[in-house]
């Protein structure tokens, strides 16, 4: 099976995830606005020679948003570097799936369950979309979307749903038809980049990869602009 190197830092915890030859190794801490001073010492603490070939990567997994617009810059220029100097094909995920990808291997929902994945996108707004599983991985149904809490809107009527992430907190300001809706809520989960790892290898072989050059984050919002390798000024 392939080895998938994992990177998220889309939320103000901060994670690098290495698998390879069917083991995890993880380092995952939550640092916010420190995610540029931890994310290369957690990569060499995982791969101390930054040779990722001779350690059985095939490929780079990131977490591509949205999120916290600081952090994703981070974890794509890194992924960027990395796939550029490694020649490596990179898979990005949704950082809304991934976790509910996270939420599923904690047990905080199960297989059959519809998930309202929501991450806090400051200035009085929430991140969120509806994900389900299939065979174990979680895929985006729905959105994401940006919008106030009491915008929140949900096309899949009638299903119960279960809530995850820092979005959560806003839950006051939500639908009363969507709060009647909710069975649980799990507001202080954050994403971990080894649930990275199984939607990558799907991704993979679906062939669903991406080069260094067209690594960028997701923002949701229209207004936010990143600058690929060629914009940068920067040759390939």
């Amino acid at each position: 099976m392939a080895g998938i190197l994992a990177i998220d830092t889309a939320t103000e915890a901060c994670s690098v995830a290495v698998y390879a030859d069917g083991e995890y190794r993880e380092v995952f801490e939550i640092v916010p606005r420190r995610h540029s001073q931890r994310l290369f010492g957690m990569l060499q603490s995982l791969l101390p020679d930054g040779r990722l070939r001779d350690h059985g990567i095939d490929a780079i997994a990131y977490s591509c948003g949205p999120g916290s617009f600081t952090g994703l810059r981070i974890c794509a220029s890194a992924v960027q570097g990395l796939a550029y100097t490694s020649r490596l094909p990179v898979i990005a995920i949704s950082t809304l799936a991934l976790q509910a990808q996270t939420a599923l291997r904690l047990g905080e929902v199960d297989e059959e369950a519809c998930v309202l994945s929501m991450l806090d996108a400051r200035i009085n707004e929430i991140y969120y979309a509806v994900c389900e599983f299939e065979e174990g991985l979680a895929l985006v149904r729905e959105g994401p979307r940006a919008c106030p809490a009491a915008d929140l809107v949900v096309e899949a009527s009638g299903a119960t749903l279960r809530a995850v992430g820092s979005g959560c907190h806003f839950a006051g300001d939500l639908p009363e038809t969507i709060r009647a809706r909710v069975r649980s809520w799990a507001p202080e989960l954050l994403p971990h980049a080894r649930d990275l790892v199984p939607l990558a290898l799907a991704g993979l072989a679906r062939g669903e990869t991406q080069q260094a050059q067209e690594v960028q984050p997701v923002y949701v919002r229209d207004e936010i602009n990143w600058k690929k390798l060629a914009e940068q000024g920067k040759t390939i």
